[in-house]
């Protein structure tokens, strides 16, 4: 595999071509089937990954057995980062929603590999600070705002996502089941449709399966920013 890929992924982004292939030999292809686990909670953090193809969503499980989706993660994106870093265990589970090719980065080895190059140094700092700061905005929505206003961001977010032009689509699809989209905005599969149906009752969206069709973006933002449905 070149390192073509490799320069995809925002960890490596103005890396030497040299540097690249040094990287690449450190790495092993890893492939995995949906719902592998590729890690659980608790366990020995033994390198990290980035994504070639598929998707992998990061969790963890509450004690009452209640699972809150952290991440999901998907091509040409890393993920485990803070593994280099922290002497011990994954903090959460890693498991694969699709058929997915990984490459595999151990611990030990790309730890050296850091120390002799600062620009990769500045990567993973700019790369755990955003990090940082996806759950800090996680922590704030699941604890000051309402499921109604989670679901509008997340539509939002998803119809920039879906087009490089940064305006917006106005017809965006779902990238994950209902229950996996409920348990990512913590709440339950049940009142994510009744909130979907007073939504769609107001006249902000349409729903047809797993497409959204955003029909008054600004009462959606309204409703992200806060105010009640």
């Amino acid at each position: 595999m070149s390192t073509e890929l490799l320069k995809q992924c925002p960890l490596f982004a103005g890396l030497k071509e040299e540097d690249l292939k040094k990287i690449r030999a450190l790495a092993s292809v890893k492939q995995v089937r949906k719902k592998e686990i590729l890690f659980g909670q608790g366990e020995e953090a033994k390198g990290f990954y980035v994504v070639l193809s598929g998707r992998i969503k990061l969790y963890k499980i509450s004690p009452e057995g209640k699972e809150q989706i952290l991440h999901v993660v998907s091509s040409p994106d890393a993920f485990a980062e803070a593994a280099l870093f922290v002497e011990g265990n994954y903090p959460a589970f890693a498991e694969a929603l699709s058929d997915s090719q990984l490459l595999f980065f151990p611990k030990r080895n790309f730890v050296q590999l850091i120390e002799r190059n600062p620009q990769l140094s500045i990567n993973m700092i700019v790369s755990l600070s955003q990090y940082l700061r996806k759950f800090a905005s996680l922590i704030e929505e699941l604890s000051l705002k309402e499921v109604s206003s989670r679901i509008a961001k997340y539509l939002l977010d998803l119809s920039f996502k879906s087009t490089k032009e940064g305006k917006g689509t106005n017809e965006v699809e779902l990238d994950l089941s209902k229950s996996q989209l409920a348990s990512k905005l913590g709440t339950i599969s049940e009142t994510l449709s009744r909130t979907l149906a007073k939504m769609r009752a107001k006249g902000m969206i349409d729903v047809k399966k797993n497409r959204i069709l955003i029909l008054n973006r600004e009462s959606l933002e309204e409703l992200a920013s806060g105010l009640k449905i």
